[in-house]
C-alpha cells in the first residue's frame, strides 16, 4: 500500500481545497510536495500531520503570515527552537486573552437572555396564542 496521497486526496484528508494546497505550497507555508514521475504532487503522512497543524494554526485565528514566519524558522531546523516557542508561546496568550473574552461575552449573552426568559413568562398570551385557545364562534353564538 503506498503511504502516499495524491492531491485530491490530501484535500479530502484536510478540507482544504486541491488549490488552497497549491497555494500554501507556493508561499512557504508547506515545503515542496515530491512528485511523481508524472509531475503529480504525492504527499507523506508527514505532510498530513504539517497541514492539520497548520490547520489549527489557522482555526485560532493565527494570520498567514505569522504561519509563514513559524514555518520559515522550522525549516531552518533546530537553531530556530526558542524563536519558535517564542512565537507560539506569545500566540496562545493572545489566544487564551481572546478565550477569556469571549468567555466574559458568553456571560453577558447568557444573563440577557435570562431578562428575555423572564419577560417572555410574564407577558400574557399574544393575540395570536389566545385566539388558537378560544373555540370559533358559531352562527349561534353571534345572535343569541
Amino acid at each position: 500500500m503506498d503511504p502516499f496521497m495524491q492531491i485530491e486526496d490530501m484535500a479530502q484528508r484536510t478540507g482544504l481545497t486541491a488549490h488552497t494546497l497549491r497555494y500554501y505550497e507556493r508561499i512557504g507555508l508547506i515545503a515542496p510536495v515530491q512528485r511523481a514521475p508524472g509531475g503529480q504532487r504525492r504527499y507523506a503522512p508527514a505532510d498530513l500531520t504539517w497541514i492539520e497543524f497548520l490547520l489549527r494554526l489557522r482555526n485560532t485565528g493565527m494570520p498567514i503570515r505569522q504561519m509563514q514566519v513559524y514555518a520559515h524558522m522550522r525549516s531552518v531546523g533546530e537553531s530556530t527552537l526558542v524563536a519558535r516557542h517564542a512565537l507560539l508561546q506569545a500566540h496562545l496568550e493572545e489566544v487564551e486573552k481572546q478565550l477569556a473574552e469571549l468567555a466574559q461575552t458568553a456571560g453577558y449573552l447568557r444573563q440577557k437572555i435570562a431578562i428575555y426568559d423572564e419577560q417572555v413568562s410574564l407577558q400574557p398570551p399574544s393575540c395570536e396564542e389566545t385566539r388558537h385557545e378560544q373555540p370559533n364562534p358559531t352562527r349561534s353564538d353571534r345572535n343569541p
